[in-house]
């Protein structure tokens, strides 16, 4: 195992298993740059971890299911499902926040994180938007419209 994907081992615990902010922002480079759906491009440790406090404040206790793991050279990429019980305030992209839903979510995913030094310097993150929104009860019903 090389060092891209130790790190990118590290980034799912920190994110699931053992929730730990700190170590999320020991794993990224000072001037990281991550894209994400919903947030766009954060360009810094500091907006990465924040993006990142926000998802485990609002999905506490969550899980990965591995389907695929890669490494290619100083880049790691995972397909894998995301899911867990939103029990904790969702940040909007306004900035307002909105209540738990207490609804369960299970999403596919795929993470790209390239990795130089022992951090990532370069991270996107893939997954469907509305499948996440219409899992938390966020969208309308179009089906009764």
């Amino acid at each position: 195992m090389g060092q891209a994907r130790e790190v990118m081992d590290r980034l799912t615990e920190a994110l699931t298993t053992k929730p730990d902010v700190r170590v999320i922002a020991e794993l990224f480079a000072e001037d990281a740059v991550a894209v994400t759906p919903e947030a766009g491009e954060l360009h810094g440790r500091d907006e990465i971890v924040e993006y990142w406090r926000q998802m485990t404040d609002a999905i506490p206790e969550a899980t990965y299911e591995p389907l695929h793991q890669y490494e290619i050279g100083s880049t790691a990429i995972d397909e894998g499902f995301f899911g867990g019980r939103n029990t904790g305030p969702l940040q909007l992209p306004d900035g307002q926040t909105m209540p738990a839903t207490h609804k369960e979510v299970r999403i596919r995913g795929v993470d790209v994180a390239t990795v130089v030094d022992g951090r990532i310097v370069s991270y996107r993150l893939y997954f469907d938007q509305m499948q996440f929104l219409e899992q938390l009860g966020l969208l309308p019903d179009f089906a009764s419209a």
